[in-house]
C-alpha cells in the first residue's frame, strides 16, 4: 500500500456467472487516489464502473487482484469488517436518494449515527457541513416535502455524518434536472475544496466529470 494513496487498486478483476457464461465486469483495473482528491470515473452503462464502485465500498468481493482502502486490505476482511468499513470509512451517495419516507431529514441522517453505534448529536464540524449543504432549515421535513435537489443534499449529509475518509458517489445527479445537478456538483466540489473530503464519483456525464480534479475513463471493464 502506497503511503500517499487512500485508495489503491491493483490488477482488479470481477467475473460474474450468468447462466453458463462467465462475464468479465472488470479486467485488470489499476487506480490510485490520494487523500483530498476529487476523481470522476466516466463510462457508459455496462463499462464496469458500478462494479468498481461496489467493490471499493465493500459491497461485493472481487474475483482477483487487491484493493486497499485507507490502509486496509479488503481481500482479507470478513463480512463484519467490511460492514464496519461502510459504517466509518466510506460514505455512499446514490442516484436514488434512498431516504426513509416516514422519517424527517434529520432522523434520516441520525439513524446512520445510531446504526454505527455513535452518539446521535451533530458535532460542530458536521453542523458546518449542514450549513455548506444549505439544509439546516429543512431538517424537520420528511422526504415528500423536499425537492429532488434537497433530498440529494440530505443523502450527501447522511453519507458524511460519520466522518468517512472517502465519499463514493454513484451517478449523484442522475435523478436531477440541470439546475439541481449543477448545484449538487458545486456542493461536492465545495466539500472537497473547503473540507478536503476525498471523493470518487461514478458518472456517464462528461459535464459532471468536469467538476472533478481528475477524470479517468472506463471501457469494457478497464480504465483507459
Amino acid at each position: 500500500m502506497s503511503e500517499t494513496s487512500i485508495i489503491e487498486v491493483r490488477d482488479l478483476t470481477k467475473t460474474y456467472r450468468v447462466g453458463d457464461v462467465d462475464v468479465e465486469a472488470l479486467r485488470g483495473v489499476n487506480l490510485d487516489v490520494t487523500p483530498g482528491e476529487f476523481i470522476a470515473v466516466v463510462g457508459s452503462s455496462g463499462s464496469g464502473k458500478s462494479t468498481l464502485f461496489n467493490i471499493l465500498g465493500g459491497l461485493t468481493p472481487p474475483t482477483g487482484g487487491s484493493v486497499h482502502i485507507n490502509g486496509k486490505d479488503l481481500s482479507h476482511m470478513s463480512n463484519a469488517e467490511r460492514t464496519n468499513l461502510r459504517k466509518d470509512t466510506v460514505g455512499f451517495v446514490f442516484q436514488k436518494y434512498n431516504l426513509l419516507p416516514t422519517l424527517s431529514a434529520e432522523d434520516n441522517i441520525r439513524i446512520v449515527r445510531y446504526i454505527a453505534g455513535h452518539a446521535t448529536d451533530f458535532d460542530p464540524h458536521f453542523k458546518e457541513i449542514l450549513s455548506l449543504l444549505g439544509i439546516e432549515d429543512r431538517l424537520k421535513h420528511k422526504p415528500r416535502a423536499l425537492s429532488g435537489g434537497q433530498q440529494q443534499r440530505v443523502a450527501i449529509a447522511r453519507a458524511l455524518v460519520n466522518g468517512p475518509a472517502i465519499l463514493l458517489a454513484d451517478e449523484p445527479t442522475g435523478n436531477l434536472d440541470s439546475k439541481n445537478s449543477t448545484a449538487v456538483l458545486n456542493l461536492l466540489r465545495d466539500l472537497n475544496q473547503r473540507l478536503g473530503q476525498t471523493i470518487l464519483m461514478i458518472t456517464h456525464d462528461e459535464q459532471a466529470a468536469a467538476f472533478a480534479h481528475r477524470k479517468v475513463h472506463m471501457h469494457d471493464g478497464q480504465l483507459i
